[in-house]
């Protein structure tokens, strides 16, 4: 991808990960154009990308629609997160390093003291951090890729869900009883608990879809 359209493809992916473009908004290649300094040739190509992945609709007549998910196509997605999260889980605690091992440790410890100091978006991204680790420690890349593409889609639910009274809390159990089976290399285990965090999460959505979408 050359580098002008990277930056237009970078530039309307994070607004529509962080909230600025809202799912069924219209997004106007003029408007684009105007904001990023792009031509409309290049907004078209980064659109075009970002249809790829599944975060907009190119319709006919309509142009690009940021994708709005029904509550039947996230859990769809997240019976398969669930699914390839348990392997991954159970890959990493047979592959996992005593060096990945320390590094979960410490940011375990430092989820507990975000949490504790209601500090939302320092935990999410430690959250990141932690399951980043496992990924790396899974050595199974094939999935990973397919987990990351589905967490993708799904980043606009992740800030809301925690904000869900209780929810970090029991976020935060979940994560350190998938760090107890890691560094116990308690595969069957691992699996589990991942399977486990990843229904909590499906739960809370199902549960406050309206006001986490």
């Amino acid at each position: 991808m050359a580098v002008q359209t990277e930056h237009v493809y970078e530039y309307i992916k994070a607004r529509i990960l962080n909230g600025t473009y809202l799912p069924s908004q219209r997004l106007l290649e003029g408007r684009l154009s105007e904001e990023t300094g792009a031509s409309r040739h290049t907004v078209k190509k980064a659109l075009l990308k970002l249809a790829q992945e599944n975060l907009i609709k190119l319709e006919d007549n309509k142009g690009a629609v940021i994708r709005s998910f029904t509550i039947e196509e996230v859990t769809n997605y997240l019976q398969i997160r669930k699914v390839l999260e348990g392997l991954i889980c159970a890959l990493a605690a047979k592959n996992i390093s005593d060096a990945e091992l320390e590094e979960l440790e410490k940011i375990i410890a430092e989820m507990k003291t975000f949490m504790e100091q209601g500090r939302h978006d320092d935990y999410s991204k430690l959250n990141k951090s932690f399951h980043n680790i496992i990924y790396a420690a899974s050595r199974n890349q094939n999935a990973v890729d397919i987990v990351q593409s589905i967490k993708t889609q799904m980043i606009r639910m992740q800030f809301r869900t925690s904000l869900i009274p209780g929810r970090t809390q029991l976020s935060y159990d979940e994560h350190l009883r998938i760090f107890s089976a890691l560094k116990a290399h308690y595969e069957e285990l691992a699996e589990e608990a991942a399977k486990n965090h990843v229904s909590n999460v499906m739960r809370t959505i199902e549960d406050n879809y309206s006001l986490i979408i």
